[in-house]
């Protein structure tokens, strides 16, 4: 073979590799592209979930914490008007039983900021609680009467204005305009009557549940 012709072989040989080469790395970029696209879908994915899971228990807690205070002040109107209240027993036992299992799922999910105001509903809602119970056991500490419960339930609608004020800002997703919650006498707008109506809510909060969070 002559001088040119091995020169025209190897050219030739050069630009298969070439062309070899070059499908290969075209291929391994499009390889890399994908797998970099399927990993942000995927981020994409995964932050859209948690915020639906936040979204969710935030719905959860604040109707659970309204239905607990609105059977709070059924208790309330019970014992102001002398009447059997076992009927409102078993309401104020389930509101009650219901928020604890929602905020505890709550617990792993919600901001600290956020938290800590739900924690303050919620430590304020079991103080009222104990107050009836001891009204309604007839064994009232100093302090314990009537009109400091009324007190307490006016409070509280306040504090929940403000939850939720604080929910919203976290979601990024404002609200209306805020509205004068209902006063004590109106409460009962509010009860939902069974807590099984925003169970499907709770679950979100709920399936989050460890052993040991109170």
């Amino acid at each position: 073979m002559d001088v040119n012709g091995a020169g025209a072989l190897l050219v030739a040989v050069v630009g298969v590799v070439g062309t070899l080469v070059s499908a290969l790395l075209t291929q391994r970029a499009a390889e890399h592209s994908r797998i970099r696209e399927q990993e942000r879908v995927e981020r994409a994915r995964a932050r859209a979930e948690e915020a639906g899971e936040r979204r969710a228990c935030c719905v959860a807690l604040n109707a659970a914490s309204r239905q607990y205070l609105a059977a709070l002040t059924d208790q309330l109107h019970a014992l102001a008007r002398g009447e059997d209240a076992r009927a409102v027993r078993q309401r104020l036992t389930e509101a009650r039983d219901l928020h604890r299992d929602v905020y505890a799922g709550a617990q792993l999910l919600l901001p600290d900021a956020v938290l800590a105001a739900a924690g303050e509903v919620t430590h304020a809602l079991g103080t009222l609680y104990g107050r009836l119970r001891r009204l309604d056991d007839g064994v009232p500490r100093p302090g314990d009467s009537l009109d400091a419960a009324r007190g307490e339930v006016d409070a509280l609608w306040d504090q929940l204005r403000e939850l939720r004020r604080g929910m919203r800002a976290d979601l990024a997703a404002p609200g209306p305009p805020a509205r004068p919650g209902p006063s004590a006498p109106h409460a009962l707008s509010v009860r939902t009557g069974a807590p099984e109506r925003i169970g499907v809510r709770a679950s979100s909060c709920r399936a989050r549940r460890h052993h040991g969070v109170r």
